[in-house]
C-alpha cells in the first residue's frame, strides 16, 4: 500500500492538484472558478481535515454519513464557511442523519431514498442540495439510476418531493477510458437543463474537466492512500 504522505506534504499536494485543474481549464478554455475541487475525506483523521481547512479548502466529501458524523460535527459548528458532500450510497434510514449534516447529497438514485430525504426536509426545515447519481456503465454492482431512468427521477424529485435537484454525478467503470462515461454524463445533464456535473476523481479528474466537469472528488492525490481510522 502507498505511504500515508507526512501532514506537510498535503498543502504540496493541494498545490499539485489546483496546478492541475488550472491547466485542464486553461486546455478546455474554462474559467477555473467554474470549476469547485471536493477533498473527498473517506478515512482521512480531523488533524489532516484541520491542517486542509487551514490551507484554504472549503468543499469536502465523506462517502459514509456515520463516518460524516463523527469528523464534521465539530469541524462545521467551528467554521460555518465549510461545504460538506455525500458521496457515497444512502440508506433510507439515514437519511434524518444525512439530511443535518450534508449541504449536499449526491448519490440520490432512486425514488424511495429522494422521498425519505423529503420527509426529513419538511422535518427539520432543511433543503441541501441533490445530486443523481448516473451509472453510466451500467455496471450491476454499482449505485446509480441508468441513463434512460435520470429524466423520470429528475422530474419525481423536483415535482413530488420538493426536492432542489442540482445537478448528476457519475462514477465510471474502474478499468477503461471514462470518457464516454463523462460525455454521456454531460449529454445527460445539458437534456435535463443541469449544469453541474460531479465527475472525475485523482485518476482522470484532469480528462473530466475537458468534458465539462464543474466538480472534481480527489481524494488520494492529496491524501494519500485510503486507511482504516483508528476505533
Amino acid at each position: 500500500m502507498q505511504a500515508e504522505p507526512h501532514i506537510s506534504e498535503i498543502e504540496t499536494n493541494f498545490g499539485r492538484v489546483r496546478a492541475t485543474i488550472a491547466d485542464a481549464a486553461e486546455r478546455s478554455a474554462r474559467k477555473l472558478e467554474t470549476i469547485t475541487l471536493i477533498a473527498a475525506s473517506k478515512t482521512v483523521d480531523v488533524g489532516r481535515l484541520q491542517h486542509a481547512i487551514d490551507l484554504g479548502q472549503r468543499v469536502f466529501g465523506e462517502n459514509r454519513v456515520q463516518e460524516g458524523k463523527q469528523k464534521w460535527l465539530a469541524l462545521k459548528e467551528a467554521d460555518s464557511s465549510l461545504e460538506l458532500h455525500l458521496l457515497g450510497p444512502l440508506q433510507t434510514n439515514k437519511a434524518r442523519d444525512a439530511v443535518a449534516l450534508f449541504d449536499v447529497i449526491q448519490s440520490v438514485d432512486r425514488i424511495n431514498i429522494a422521498k425519505a430525504i423529503a420527509k426529513e426536509c419538511d422535518k427539520q426545515n432543511r433543503r441541501p442540495k441533490i445530486y443523481i447519481q448516473v451509472n453510466t456503465g451500467r455496471e450491476p454492482q454499482k449505485s446509480g439510476a441508468m441513463p434512460e431512468d435520470v429524466s423520470s427521477l429528475v422530474r419525481i424529485c423536483r415535482q413530488q418531493c420538493a426536492l432542489d435537484v442540482a445537478g448528476l454525478m457519475c462514477i465510471p467503470p474502474a478499468e477503461g477510458d471514462p470518457s464516454g462515461d463523462f460525455a454521456l454524463l454531460r449529454e445527460i445533464g445539458d437534456g435535463e437543463g443541469l449544469e453541474i456535473l460531479s465527475m472525475g476523481m485523482s485518476g482522470d479528474y484532469g480528462q473530466a474537466i475537458a468534458y465539462g466537469a464543474t466538480h472534481v472528488r480527489v481524494g488520494s492525490a492529496i491524501f494519500g492512500a485510503r486507511r482504516l481510522l483508528r476505533p
